[in-house]
Protein backbone atom coordinates (compact mmCIF):
# COMPACT_ATOMS: atom_id res chain seq x y z
CA UNK A 1 0.00 0.00 0.00
CA UNK A 2 1.40 3.49 -0.86
CA UNK A 3 2.57 5.65 2.02
CA UNK A 4 -0.15 8.03 3.24
CA UNK A 5 0.53 11.61 2.09
CA UNK A 6 1.00 14.13 4.88
CA UNK A 7 -0.33 17.67 4.47
CA UNK A 8 3.05 18.84 3.11
CA UNK A 9 3.94 15.63 1.29
CA UNK A 10 4.40 15.53 -2.49
CA UNK A 11 1.20 14.78 -4.38
CA UNK A 12 0.68 12.48 -7.34
CA UNK A 13 -1.47 14.34 -9.87
CA UNK A 14 -3.25 13.06 -12.96
CA UNK A 15 -3.53 16.11 -15.20
CA UNK A 16 -6.05 16.00 -18.07
CA UNK A 17 -5.97 18.15 -21.21
CA UNK A 18 -8.04 17.22 -24.25
CA UNK A 19 -6.32 19.75 -26.55
CA UNK A 20 -3.02 20.77 -25.06
CA UNK A 21 -0.46 21.82 -27.67
CA UNK A 22 0.69 25.45 -27.16
CA UNK A 23 -0.21 26.56 -30.71
CA UNK A 24 -3.92 25.92 -30.07
CA UNK A 25 -4.05 28.65 -27.46
CA UNK A 26 -3.75 29.47 -23.79
CA UNK A 27 -4.78 26.03 -22.53
CA UNK A 28 -1.64 24.52 -24.04
CA UNK A 29 0.60 27.18 -22.52
CA UNK A 30 -1.13 26.76 -19.16
CA UNK A 31 -0.60 22.98 -19.31
CA UNK A 32 3.07 23.22 -20.16
CA UNK A 33 4.05 25.78 -17.55
CA UNK A 34 1.78 24.77 -14.69
CA UNK A 35 2.85 21.11 -14.83
CA UNK A 36 6.51 22.16 -14.94
CA UNK A 37 6.02 24.44 -11.94
CA UNK A 38 4.23 21.68 -10.02
CA UNK A 39 7.20 19.37 -10.60
CA UNK A 40 9.55 22.17 -9.53
CA UNK A 41 7.63 22.22 -6.22
CA UNK A 42 8.32 18.49 -5.76
CA UNK A 43 5.03 16.97 -6.92
CA UNK A 44 4.62 14.14 -9.43
CA UNK A 45 2.52 14.90 -12.49
CA UNK A 46 1.41 12.60 -15.28
CA UNK A 47 -0.38 14.29 -18.16
CA UNK A 48 -3.17 12.55 -20.07
CA UNK A 49 -3.75 14.30 -23.38
CA UNK A 50 -5.50 14.09 -26.70
CA UNK A 51 -4.36 15.42 -30.06
CA UNK A 52 -2.77 17.83 -30.64
CA UNK A 53 -0.57 16.54 -27.84
CA UNK A 54 0.94 18.96 -25.33
CA UNK A 55 4.58 20.00 -25.27
CA UNK A 56 5.86 19.21 -21.77
CA UNK A 57 8.91 19.53 -19.57
CA UNK A 58 11.12 16.44 -19.89
CA UNK A 59 10.29 15.47 -16.29
CA UNK A 60 6.54 15.31 -17.01
CA UNK A 61 5.40 12.03 -18.65
CA UNK A 62 2.62 12.06 -21.23
CA UNK A 63 0.07 9.28 -21.58
CA UNK A 64 -1.68 9.77 -24.94
CA UNK A 65 -5.43 9.20 -25.00
CA UNK A 66 -5.62 8.95 -28.74
CA UNK A 67 -8.69 10.31 -30.51
CA UNK A 68 -9.71 10.18 -34.15
CA UNK A 69 -8.16 13.66 -34.49
CA UNK A 70 -11.02 14.99 -36.57
CA UNK A 71 -9.70 18.56 -36.37
CA UNK A 72 -6.04 18.13 -37.26
CA UNK A 73 -4.20 20.93 -39.05
CA UNK A 74 -4.18 19.19 -42.43
CA UNK A 75 -7.79 17.96 -42.66
CA UNK A 76 -9.98 19.82 -40.16
CA UNK A 77 -13.51 18.47 -39.90
CA UNK A 78 -12.70 15.25 -41.75
CA UNK A 79 -14.77 12.05 -41.51
CA UNK A 80 -12.67 9.00 -40.52
CA UNK A 81 -12.31 5.86 -42.60
CA UNK A 82 -13.96 2.66 -41.26
CA UNK A 83 -10.63 1.04 -40.33
CA UNK A 84 -9.81 3.94 -37.97
CA UNK A 85 -12.47 2.91 -35.46
CA UNK A 86 -10.76 1.09 -32.60
CA UNK A 87 -13.11 1.53 -29.64
CA UNK A 88 -16.59 2.54 -28.52
CA UNK A 89 -15.12 5.96 -27.72
CA UNK A 90 -14.31 6.44 -31.40
CA UNK A 91 -17.92 5.63 -32.24
CA UNK A 92 -19.08 8.16 -29.63
CA UNK A 93 -16.78 10.83 -31.06
CA UNK A 94 -18.10 10.39 -34.59
CA UNK A 95 -21.74 10.14 -33.47
CA UNK A 96 -21.52 13.48 -31.65
CA UNK A 97 -19.64 15.06 -34.56
CA UNK A 98 -22.26 13.77 -37.01
CA UNK A 99 -24.94 15.48 -34.92
CA UNK A 100 -23.22 18.82 -35.54
CA UNK A 101 -21.72 19.15 -32.03
CA UNK A 102 -18.04 19.65 -31.13
CA UNK A 103 -17.19 16.13 -29.88
CA UNK A 104 -13.81 16.41 -28.19
CA UNK A 105 -14.77 17.29 -24.59
CA UNK A 106 -17.28 14.46 -24.27
CA UNK A 107 -15.17 11.85 -26.10
CA UNK A 108 -11.96 12.75 -24.26
CA UNK A 109 -13.68 12.60 -20.88
CA UNK A 110 -14.98 9.12 -21.71
CA UNK A 111 -11.48 7.97 -22.65
CA UNK A 112 -10.03 9.52 -19.47
CA UNK A 113 -12.59 7.78 -17.27
CA UNK A 114 -12.08 4.44 -19.03
CA UNK A 115 -8.31 4.65 -18.49
CA UNK A 116 -8.08 6.14 -15.01
CA UNK A 117 -10.76 4.02 -13.32
CA UNK A 118 -8.19 1.21 -13.39
CA UNK A 119 -5.48 3.40 -11.82
CA UNK A 120 -7.23 5.04 -8.88
CA UNK A 121 -4.58 3.81 -6.43
CA UNK A 122 -1.81 5.61 -8.31
CA UNK A 123 -3.03 9.19 -7.85
CA UNK A 124 -4.04 11.48 -5.02
CA UNK A 125 -5.97 13.80 -7.29
CA UNK A 126 -7.18 14.52 -10.84
CA UNK A 127 -6.79 18.01 -12.32
CA UNK A 128 -8.98 18.55 -15.39
CA UNK A 129 -8.08 21.45 -17.69
CA UNK A 130 -11.47 22.67 -19.00
CA UNK A 131 -12.68 19.42 -20.54
CA UNK A 132 -15.69 19.03 -18.24
CA UNK A 133 -17.27 16.14 -20.09
CA UNK A 134 -19.59 13.65 -18.42
CA UNK A 135 -16.64 11.30 -17.89
CA UNK A 136 -15.06 13.86 -15.54
CA UNK A 137 -18.16 13.77 -13.33
CA UNK A 138 -17.90 9.95 -13.21
CA UNK A 139 -14.18 10.15 -12.48
CA UNK A 140 -14.76 12.54 -9.59
CA UNK A 141 -16.76 9.78 -7.87
CA UNK A 142 -13.59 7.68 -7.80
CA UNK A 143 -10.72 10.16 -7.35
CA UNK A 144 -10.76 13.66 -5.78
CA UNK A 145 -10.94 16.12 -8.68
CA UNK A 146 -10.18 19.80 -9.28
CA UNK A 147 -11.01 21.52 -12.58
CA UNK A 148 -9.72 24.67 -14.22
CA UNK A 149 -12.27 26.73 -16.15
CA UNK A 150 -10.46 29.58 -17.89
CA UNK A 151 -13.58 31.38 -19.10
CA UNK A 152 -17.15 30.48 -20.03
CA UNK A 153 -17.29 29.16 -23.60
CA UNK A 154 -20.75 30.70 -23.67
CA UNK A 155 -19.00 33.96 -24.58
CA UNK A 156 -17.29 32.34 -27.59
CA UNK A 157 -20.69 31.01 -28.68
CA UNK A 158 -22.42 34.36 -28.30
CA UNK A 159 -19.78 36.27 -30.26
CA UNK A 160 -19.64 33.68 -33.04
CA UNK A 161 -23.42 33.77 -33.36
CA UNK A 162 -23.43 37.58 -33.43
CA UNK A 163 -20.92 37.49 -36.30
CA UNK A 164 -22.88 34.88 -38.27
CA UNK A 165 -24.19 36.12 -41.66
CA UNK A 166 -27.62 34.44 -41.52
CA UNK A 167 -30.13 32.58 -39.36
CA UNK A 168 -29.05 29.10 -40.51
CA UNK A 169 -25.42 29.83 -39.66
CA UNK A 170 -26.43 31.07 -36.21
CA UNK A 171 -28.42 27.89 -35.64
CA UNK A 172 -25.46 25.79 -36.77
CA UNK A 173 -23.07 27.61 -34.43
CA UNK A 174 -25.47 27.22 -31.51
CA UNK A 175 -25.66 23.50 -32.21
CA UNK A 176 -21.87 23.20 -32.46
CA UNK A 177 -21.43 24.87 -29.07
CA UNK A 178 -24.18 22.90 -27.34
CA UNK A 179 -21.52 20.98 -25.37
CA UNK A 180 -21.33 24.10 -23.17
CA UNK A 181 -24.51 22.98 -21.39
CA UNK A 182 -22.75 19.76 -20.40
CA UNK A 183 -19.75 21.70 -19.15
CA UNK A 184 -21.87 23.89 -16.92
CA UNK A 185 -23.63 20.88 -15.38
CA UNK A 186 -20.35 19.04 -14.78
CA UNK A 187 -18.65 22.12 -13.31
CA UNK A 188 -21.58 22.55 -10.93
CA UNK A 189 -20.87 19.06 -9.54
CA UNK A 190 -17.17 19.64 -8.93
CA UNK A 191 -16.00 20.34 -5.38
CA UNK A 192 -13.60 23.04 -6.61
CA UNK A 193 -13.37 25.04 -9.83
CA UNK A 194 -10.16 27.01 -10.32
CA UNK A 195 -10.75 30.21 -12.33
CA UNK A 196 -8.12 32.62 -13.63
CA UNK A 197 -9.83 36.01 -13.06
CA UNK A 198 -12.57 37.61 -11.00
CA UNK A 199 -14.31 38.62 -14.22
CA UNK A 200 -14.47 34.97 -15.33
CA UNK A 201 -15.79 33.89 -11.94
CA UNK A 202 -18.75 36.24 -12.29
CA UNK A 203 -19.38 35.31 -15.93
CA UNK A 204 -19.19 31.56 -15.22
CA UNK A 205 -21.69 32.01 -12.42
CA UNK A 206 -24.02 34.07 -14.64
CA UNK A 207 -23.73 32.06 -17.84
CA UNK A 208 -23.17 28.50 -16.60
CA UNK A 209 -24.87 28.49 -13.20
CA UNK A 210 -21.82 27.39 -11.20
CA UNK A 211 -22.13 28.40 -7.53
CA UNK A 212 -19.73 31.11 -6.43
CA UNK A 213 -18.69 29.13 -3.37
CA UNK A 214 -17.32 26.35 -5.59
CA UNK A 215 -14.93 28.69 -7.44
CA UNK A 216 -11.55 30.08 -6.38
CA UNK A 217 -9.30 32.63 -8.08
CA UNK A 218 -5.89 31.34 -9.16
CA UNK A 219 -4.36 33.65 -11.81
CA UNK A 220 -2.05 32.22 -14.44
CA UNK A 221 1.60 33.19 -14.69
CA UNK A 222 4.53 34.14 -16.84
CA UNK A 223 8.28 33.48 -16.64
CA UNK A 224 9.82 36.92 -16.02
CA UNK A 225 13.33 35.59 -16.70
CA UNK A 226 12.25 34.46 -20.17
CA UNK A 227 9.83 37.25 -21.11
CA UNK A 228 12.01 40.30 -20.59
CA UNK A 229 13.39 43.24 -22.56
CA UNK A 230 16.36 42.12 -24.67
CA UNK A 231 19.30 44.49 -24.97
CA UNK A 232 20.70 44.96 -28.43
CA UNK A 233 17.44 44.43 -30.33
CA UNK A 234 16.04 47.64 -31.78
CA UNK A 235 12.30 48.15 -31.97
CA UNK A 236 11.20 48.52 -35.59
CA UNK A 237 9.22 51.72 -36.21
CA UNK A 238 5.57 51.00 -36.92
CA UNK A 239 5.84 47.28 -36.17
CA UNK A 240 2.87 45.86 -34.25
CA UNK A 241 2.54 42.34 -32.84
CA UNK A 242 -0.51 40.32 -31.83
CA UNK A 243 -1.45 36.72 -31.07
CA UNK A 244 -4.25 34.91 -32.90
CA UNK A 245 -4.34 31.20 -32.06
CA UNK A 246 -7.62 30.82 -33.99
CA UNK A 247 -9.60 32.91 -36.48
CA UNK A 248 -12.62 33.36 -34.24
CA UNK A 249 -14.69 36.45 -33.46
CA UNK A 250 -13.64 36.34 -29.80
CA UNK A 251 -10.03 37.34 -30.57
CA UNK A 252 -10.98 40.48 -32.47
CA UNK A 253 -8.35 40.14 -35.21
CA UNK A 254 -10.83 41.50 -37.75
CA UNK A 255 -10.99 44.80 -35.86
CA UNK A 256 -7.21 45.07 -35.78
CA UNK A 257 -7.02 44.45 -39.52
CA UNK A 258 -9.62 47.15 -40.12
CA UNK A 259 -7.72 49.54 -37.85
CA UNK A 260 -4.49 48.74 -39.66
CA UNK A 261 -6.10 49.48 -43.04
CA UNK A 262 -7.32 52.83 -41.68
CA UNK A 263 -3.87 53.77 -40.37
CA UNK A 264 -2.14 52.83 -43.62
CA UNK A 265 -4.70 54.87 -45.55
CA UNK A 266 -3.65 57.81 -43.36
CA UNK A 267 -0.08 57.38 -44.62
CA UNK A 268 1.35 55.53 -41.62
CA UNK A 269 3.94 52.91 -42.50
CA UNK A 270 2.85 50.17 -40.11
CA UNK A 271 3.27 46.41 -40.27
CA UNK A 272 1.97 43.52 -38.19
CA UNK A 273 3.43 40.27 -36.89
CA UNK A 274 0.75 37.70 -36.02
CA UNK A 275 1.80 34.87 -33.71
CA UNK A 276 -0.40 32.15 -35.17
CA UNK A 277 -1.09 30.27 -38.36
CA UNK A 278 -2.49 31.82 -41.52
CA UNK A 279 -5.65 29.85 -42.29
CA UNK A 280 -8.42 30.42 -44.83
CA UNK A 281 -11.28 32.36 -43.26
CA UNK A 282 -12.64 35.79 -42.54
CA UNK A 283 -9.30 37.33 -41.53
CA UNK A 284 -7.46 36.14 -44.65
CA UNK A 285 -10.32 37.48 -46.77
CA UNK A 286 -9.98 40.87 -45.07
CA UNK A 287 -6.21 40.90 -45.56
CA UNK A 288 -6.71 40.35 -49.28
CA UNK A 289 -9.54 42.89 -49.54
CA UNK A 290 -7.55 45.61 -47.76
CA UNK A 291 -4.31 44.82 -49.62
CA UNK A 292 -2.48 44.14 -46.35
CA UNK A 293 -0.67 40.93 -47.31
CA UNK A 294 2.74 42.63 -47.94
CA UNK A 295 2.59 44.19 -44.48
CA UNK A 296 1.56 41.17 -42.38
CA UNK A 297 3.70 38.23 -41.30
CA UNK A 298 2.30 35.10 -39.66
CA UNK A 299 4.70 33.26 -37.37
CA UNK A 300 4.03 29.83 -35.84
CA UNK A 301 5.89 26.85 -34.46
CA UNK A 302 8.76 28.93 -33.07
CA UNK A 303 10.39 28.73 -29.65
CA UNK A 304 9.47 30.90 -26.67
CA UNK A 305 12.85 32.57 -27.08
CA UNK A 306 11.98 33.63 -30.62
CA UNK A 307 8.61 34.98 -29.45
CA UNK A 308 10.44 37.13 -26.89
CA UNK A 309 12.67 38.43 -29.68
CA UNK A 310 9.58 39.28 -31.76
CA UNK A 311 8.18 41.27 -28.85
CA UNK A 312 11.48 43.14 -28.55
CA UNK A 313 11.40 43.96 -32.27
CA UNK A 314 7.87 45.38 -32.10
CA UNK A 315 7.07 48.98 -31.26
CA UNK A 316 3.79 47.88 -29.66
CA UNK A 317 1.76 44.77 -28.88
CA UNK A 318 -1.99 44.73 -29.48
CA UNK A 319 -4.68 42.58 -27.85
CA UNK A 320 -7.87 43.43 -29.80
CA UNK A 321 -10.05 40.75 -28.16
CA UNK A 322 -13.77 41.14 -27.71
CA UNK A 323 -13.50 38.97 -24.59
CA UNK A 324 -10.72 37.40 -22.53
CA UNK A 325 -10.90 35.25 -19.43
CA UNK A 326 -7.37 36.40 -18.57
CA UNK A 327 -5.02 36.80 -21.60
CA UNK A 328 -1.60 35.22 -21.49
CA UNK A 329 -0.50 37.20 -24.58
CA UNK A 330 -1.20 40.43 -22.69
CA UNK A 331 0.98 39.60 -19.71
CA UNK A 332 3.71 38.08 -21.88
CA UNK A 333 3.88 41.29 -23.92
CA UNK A 334 3.84 43.45 -20.79
CA UNK A 335 6.50 41.31 -19.11
CA UNK A 336 8.74 41.74 -22.16
CA UNK A 337 8.53 45.51 -21.69
CA UNK A 338 6.59 46.01 -24.93
CA UNK A 339 3.99 48.80 -24.71
CA UNK A 340 0.51 47.28 -24.90
CA UNK A 341 -2.68 48.43 -26.62
CA UNK A 342 -5.59 46.37 -25.30
CA UNK A 343 -9.37 46.49 -25.33
CA UNK A 344 -11.70 46.52 -22.35
CA UNK A 345 -13.09 43.07 -23.26
CA UNK A 346 -13.77 40.65 -20.41
CA UNK A 347 -10.96 40.43 -17.85
CA UNK A 348 -8.49 42.62 -19.78
CA UNK A 349 -8.93 45.73 -17.57
CA UNK A 350 -8.42 43.52 -14.48
CA UNK A 351 -5.23 42.10 -15.97
CA UNK A 352 -3.64 45.04 -17.76
CA UNK A 353 -4.28 47.77 -15.20
CA UNK A 354 -4.97 51.47 -15.58
CA UNK A 355 -5.30 53.21 -18.95
CA UNK A 356 -2.36 55.57 -19.47
CA UNK A 357 -0.29 53.95 -16.71
CA UNK A 358 0.31 50.33 -17.72
CA UNK A 359 -1.72 50.05 -20.95
CA UNK A 360 -3.21 52.06 -23.80
CA UNK A 361 -6.90 51.12 -23.49
CA UNK A 362 -9.58 51.13 -26.19
CA UNK A 363 -13.15 49.91 -26.57
CA UNK A 364 -13.70 46.30 -27.61
CA UNK A 365 -15.33 45.87 -31.01
CA UNK A 366 -14.57 49.42 -32.15
CA UNK A 367 -12.03 49.47 -35.01
CA UNK A 368 -12.10 53.26 -35.25
CA UNK A 369 -11.23 53.69 -31.56
CA UNK A 370 -8.57 50.98 -31.84
CA UNK A 371 -6.95 52.82 -34.77
CA UNK A 372 -7.04 56.12 -32.87
CA UNK A 373 -5.49 54.52 -29.77
CA UNK A 374 -2.68 52.95 -31.81
CA UNK A 375 -2.06 56.29 -33.52
CA UNK A 376 -1.87 58.08 -30.17
CA UNK A 377 0.65 55.56 -28.89
CA UNK A 378 2.75 55.71 -32.07
CA UNK A 379 2.98 59.49 -31.73
CA UNK A 380 4.14 59.47 -28.10
CA UNK A 381 7.43 57.59 -27.59
CA UNK A 382 7.80 58.92 -24.04
CA UNK A 383 4.44 57.43 -23.05
CA UNK A 384 5.33 54.16 -24.78
CA UNK A 385 8.55 53.82 -22.81
CA UNK A 386 6.82 54.68 -19.53
CA UNK A 387 3.90 52.30 -20.10
CA UNK A 388 6.21 49.51 -21.28
CA UNK A 389 8.33 49.72 -18.12
CA UNK A 390 5.31 50.04 -15.81
CA UNK A 391 3.56 47.14 -17.53
CA UNK A 392 6.51 44.83 -16.94
CA UNK A 393 6.66 45.82 -13.27
CA UNK A 394 2.94 45.13 -12.86
CA UNK A 395 3.36 41.59 -14.19
CA UNK A 396 6.55 40.80 -12.27
CA UNK A 397 4.89 41.94 -9.03
CA UNK A 398 1.79 39.78 -9.53
CA UNK A 399 2.10 36.74 -11.77
CA UNK A 400 4.63 33.94 -11.98
CA UNK A 401 4.09 30.25 -12.79
CA UNK A 402 5.59 29.26 -9.44
CA UNK A 403 3.01 31.38 -7.62
CA UNK A 404 0.26 29.91 -9.81
CA UNK A 405 1.43 26.40 -8.89
CA UNK A 406 1.59 27.22 -5.17
CA UNK A 407 -1.97 28.57 -5.17
CA UNK A 408 -3.15 25.58 -7.19
CA UNK A 409 -1.62 23.17 -4.67
CA UNK A 410 -3.45 25.05 -1.91
CA UNK A 411 -6.69 24.18 -3.74
CA UNK A 412 -5.60 20.55 -4.12
CA UNK A 413 -5.06 20.22 -0.38
CA UNK A 414 -8.34 21.89 0.50
CA UNK A 415 -10.19 19.47 -1.77
CA UNK A 416 -8.31 16.45 -0.41
CA UNK A 417 -9.29 17.47 3.12
CA UNK A 418 -13.02 17.41 2.33
CA UNK A 419 -14.69 14.52 4.23
CA UNK A 420 -16.00 12.85 1.07
CA UNK A 421 -12.54 12.92 -0.46
CA UNK A 422 -10.90 11.54 2.68
CA UNK A 423 -13.22 8.58 2.27
CA UNK A 424 -12.23 8.18 -1.37
CA UNK A 425 -8.54 8.35 -0.50
CA UNK A 426 -8.94 5.71 2.18
CA UNK A 427 -10.90 3.50 -0.22
CA UNK A 428 -8.17 3.94 -2.82
CA UNK A 429 -5.45 2.99 -0.36
CA UNK A 430 -4.04 6.52 -0.05
CA UNK A 431 -5.51 7.82 3.24
CA UNK A 432 -4.97 11.40 4.35
CA UNK A 433 -3.26 12.00 7.66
Amino acid sequence: MPAPPADDAPLRIAYLTYRGKPHVGGQGIYTRHLTKALVDLGHEVEVFGGQPYPVLDERVPLTPLRSLDLFNDHYPGRFPAPWEFKSRHDLLEVAVFSAGVFPEPLAFSARAYSHLRHRVREFDLVHDNQCLGWGIARLEKLIPTVVTLHHPITRDRMLEMDAAPNRFKRWSIGRWYSFVGMQGKVASQMPRVVVVSENSIQDIHTDMGVDLDRMRLVPVGVDPDLFRPIDGIARQPGRLITTASADVALKGLAYLLEAMATLRAQGRDISLTVIGRAKPGRSMDMIERFGLAPHIEFVSGVSDERIVELYSEAEMAVVPSLYEGFSLPAIEAMCSGTPLVATDGGALPEVTGTDGETVFRCRAGDAEHLAATIATALDDPVARDRIGAAGRQRVVDRWTWRRCAELTVDQYREVLDMPANREKAARNGRPRC
